[in-house]
C-alpha cells in the first residue's frame, strides 16, 4: 500500500487519450479515472463491442447504468493507468438535463407529463 502512495500520478490530456483510438484499445475515463481495459476486449460479455464504443470517452454514466459486480469493479482497479488531466475535467461532455419539472412550475400537469409519456 505504502508503495502505490510513492508512485506518482501519470495525467493524460483528452488529446493524448483521442491519439490511441484503434481497433485493439480500449481506453476509458470512469470517474476522471484512466483505464486500459485492451486486455478485457474478448472476456466482456459484449465482445468487447460496448467496451470500443466508449474507448477514448468518458465512459462513467454507461459503465454505472450497467452495475457491474464488485468482483469486476475490484478487477477494473488493476487496469487504471492514471487520471485525467485537471484541466482537462471541464472539457467533459455532459449528460444533458433530464426534463423534470416541480411543483412550483408554471406549466400545466399535461404538458409536462403526459406529453413526454406519449
Amino acid at each position: 500500500m505504502v508503495k502505490e502512495l510513492d508512485q506518482a500520478v501519470k495525467y493524460y490530456t483528452l488529446e493524448e487519450i483521442q491519439m490511441r483510438l484503434h481497433s485493439d484499445s480500449a481506453w476509458l475515463i470512469l470517474h476522471h479515472k484512466l483505464y486500459d481495459l485492451a486486455k478485457f476486449l474478448e472476456e466482456h460479455p459484449s465482445g468487447g463491442e460496448a467496451l470500443r464504443e466508449q474507448a477514448g470517452s468518458d465512459a462513467t454514466e454507461k459503465c454505472e447504468d450497467v452495475r457491474h459486480s464488485t468482483d469486476t469493479r475490484e478487477l477494473s482497479r488493476t487496469c487504471i493507468i492514471g487520471e485525467l488531466h485537471p484541466g482537462d475535467k471541464s472539457k467533459l461532455i455532459k449528460p444533458p438535463e433530464n426534463l423534470i419539472t416541480t411543483l412550483d412550475s408554471n406549466s400545466s400537469w399535461w404538458t409536462n407529463w403526459m406529453i413526454p409519456a406519449i
